[in-house]
């Protein structure tokens, strides 16, 4: 082979794993902001808005990160 041909290639090879990278990334992105399509029972409870852990309906802060809770 010339060194065209592997220059060539090599550059094929980049651009191909520069592309599954920024696939790869975008579709875990896409996922992190996705809600889930499992239904959670709060009743009763408050969820943090911070975290997201539940809390009673009673408590004004949150018992596992501290921040206040609204309601």
């Amino acid at each position: 082979m010339d060194q065209l041909s592997v220059l060539a290639i090599l550059a094929a090879a980049a651009i191909g794993l520069v592309a599954a990278i920024w696939i790869l990334l975008r579709d875990r992105r896409q996922a992190a902001s996705r809600e889930s399509p499992f239904a959670t029972s709060t009743e009763g409870m408050k969820v943090c808005p911070s975290c997201g852990r539940p809390n009673l309906w009673t408590d004004t802060t949150c018992l596992h990160c501290g921040r206040r809770l609204p309601g």
